[in-house]
């Protein structure tokens, strides 16, 4: 058997214009090829359809059966070709993103925020993860996208892993001190100047962005002396306000007001640079669209 969608579409119209004459003119064919349809729907099915006379255009009780199933059939296939184009638009599906803690101090929960009022019927989710965990989280499907700072990852190690990574928002790193401080009073500082101070610092073994900042430190002429290290940024914050040391974080944290706490400005600072990283073997569609909020250009 062999019957497509226009032949459906034409015999709906027949069917409900009662009338050949008019349903052609709807459809915007002439009434031949529309009734050679027809009958071949008829021969198909191998029923009949109608009941014609000269005086009468009427459905048979098969023909009403058809006409219901039909009128269903087209309006479901009309929903599920909006709902793939709606896919393909990025409109409608689930993104799972990941992030590091301190990202959720910038940017991201204004592009998260247009993302929803643009993509109302996209679910999506936040998982906070160090780097490391995003990264195998990316090559397992479990995240779409990751966002996590420097150290940018290294292009071979990104391609063998079908990944790409892409610049985010642009940040440099700050001094944050207790308010009792030497140097609170000042308006900026070399990294030089914290040589001698307690370090506290997230821990080393769980991200790269720590040791990075260590790097940034013998770069700038000192070995720090790591005094503590703890998994949230809050945690260290909460140790400067209690005057245990001192800690480099992200520009975008003294956004918020950390008691007892004074963030200052480095002169040639080290970049706290945020990236987003995604696979490059699926071309997913929701994956796209919030690379647009994020870079309109993309």
């Amino acid at each position: 058997m062999s019957i497509d969608l226009k032949q459906l579409r034409y015999f709906l119209a027949v069917a409900e214009e009662k009338s050949f004459s008019r349903a052609a003119e709807r459809l915007h064919i002439s009434q031949p090829p529309l009734s050679q349809q027809i009958m071949k729907l008829e021969a198909e099915l191998g029923v009949k359809l109608f009941a014609r006379t000269t005086r009468t255009f009427e459905l048979t009780v098969a023909g009403k059966a058809l006409m219901q199933e039909a009128a269903e059939l087209l309006g479901k296939m009309r929903m599920t070709i909006d709902t793939v184009r709606q896919i393909d638009r990025g409109e409608v599906g689930r993104l799972r993103v990941g992030i590091v803690g301190s990202a959720m101090w910038g940017p991201i929960p204004s592009m998260l925020e247009e993302f929803q009022s643009k993509y109302p019927r996209v679910t999506w989710t936040i998982h906070e993860l160090g780097p490391t965990v995003q990264y195998d989280a990316l090559r397992a499907k479990q995240i779409d996208v990751g966002f996590w700072r420097e150290p940018r990852l290294d292009e071979d190690e990104l391609k063998r892993d079908n990944l790409k990574q892409e610049l985010c928002f642009r940040e440099n790193v700050c001094v944050a001190v207790n308010e009792h401080h030497p140097l609170a009073k000042q308006e900026s500082i070399e990294l030089k100047d914290i040589a001698d101070e307690p370090m506290l610092t997230l821990a080393l073994d769980k991200s790269s962005f720590p040791r990075y900042l260590i790097q940034c430190c013998v770069k700038a002429g000192f070995q720090p002396t790591v005094f503590q290290e703890a998994n949230e940024p809050q945690t260290l914050l909460a140790m400067v306000g209690a005057g245990l040391g001192v800690t480099l974080m992200p520009e975008t944290t003294s956004r918020i007001g950390w008691p007892g706490v004074v963030f200052l400005p480095i002169r040639n600072p080290p970049s706290a640079n945020l990236y987003i990283t995604y696979t490059t073997m699926d071309d997913a569609p929701v994956v796209r669209a919030f690379r647009n909020i994020i870079n309109p250009a993309a």
